[in-house]
């Protein structure tokens, strides 16, 4: 027993020291590396890769043990560490292209100056109002669908493999496009800043092996672009009329038309404006709410 608190004294001593000696460079350089891990561990869970980080891990812990007696196991496995670091970048190299674009469409203070002017309102809104309207014809007619609104990541690469084009968003436009017999209807359709840039665009298919099973093709590319960009991405079905739309990866099934423009509108629009109109809204409600009438009012002559 007093060996044991001996040992634990000592211990005390050594984790007071530790925490004493501590400064705000080496807090920081903690809370970096927790950060770090943290998002490793996300990672992993999004993209099914448990399996993946098992197999890694048993790779060090053998490494470890066997330093100093197993040489020639000791020279094989870190030769497969040398190359597995290149593997894990090939692997990885979507889900860390996405890290990056997000790091990098982040806010930054200083960085804002380089940024391109936002693009009219009324452009997006017009964008918004006319997506909405072709969306509701094509699910009443079962026509299929899959249109890409672009935010701050660009898909140039998306666009190649497509028909360029430069328009104005509009119903019939968007109605042309997706007609059964058009030549463009299989693929994707782009907007960017309120304009139409391309269609026929193929697009990459999602990653997520726990998707519904009844989700067709149409509906895993347009997740599957939303988990590569932050772009907004509107479906219709072929086969159900359904109306959806994915955001981050996830998807947001059976909405009406109403609930779409809701939806468009809160993602495509900038916040503040958006909270702009609301107060105007609601001022515009209280001073048109009825008083009493006076004799003669309101009556038909």
């Amino acid at each position: 027993m007093e060996v044991f608190m001996t040992e634990a004294g000592i211990l005390y001593e050594r984790l007071t020291g530790f925490i004493l000696s501590l400064k705000l460079w080496d807090l920081l350089d903690i809370l970096v590396i927790a950060y770090l891990i943290y998002r490793l561990l996300l990672l992993v869970r999004k993209t099914n890769s448990s399996r993946l980080l098992k197999g890694v891990l048993f790779v060090m812990v053998a490494l470890w043990l066997s330093s100093d007696r197993l040489r020639a196991l000791n020279f094989l496995l870190g030769r497969i560490v040398e190359w597995g670091v290149v593997a894990l970048l090939i692997l990885f190299q979507p889900e860390i292209r996405r890290v990056l674009e997000q790091m990098g469409s982040s806010k930054v203070p200083f960085l804002d100056m380089f940024k391109k002017p936002p693009v009219d309102r009324q452009i997006i809104e017009r964008a918004i109002s006319e997506t909405v309207s072709a969306c509701g014809d094509m699910s009443k007619s079962r026509t299929g669908a899959l249109i890409v609104f672009e935010r701050h990541n660009q898909t140039e690469e998306i666009l190649r493999s497509g028909t360029k084009l430069d328009a104005e968003v509009s119903s019939e436009l968007l109605k042309n496009i997706f007609f059964v017999k058009a030549p463009m209807h299989d693929g994707a359709l782009i907007i960017r800043e309120g304009r139409v840039l391309g269609a026929g665009c193929m697009l990459p298919l999602s990653r997520n092996v726990n998707l519904s099973r009844d989700l067709g093709m149409r509906h895993r590319a347009g997740i599957g672009m939303s988990e590569n960009s932050d772009a907004v991405v509107v479906l219709v079905s072929e086969e159900t009329g359904s109306i959806s739309v994915a955001v981050g990866g996830m998807l947001k099934r059976h909405l009406m038309t109403e609930t779409l423009e809701q939806l468009l509108r809160n993602e495509l629009l900038p916040k503040q404006e958006e909270d702009g109109d609301r107060e105007k809204k609601r001022r515009g409600k209280k001073d048109a709410k009825p008083g009493r009438k006076k004799d003669g009012e309101g009556k038909d002559e």
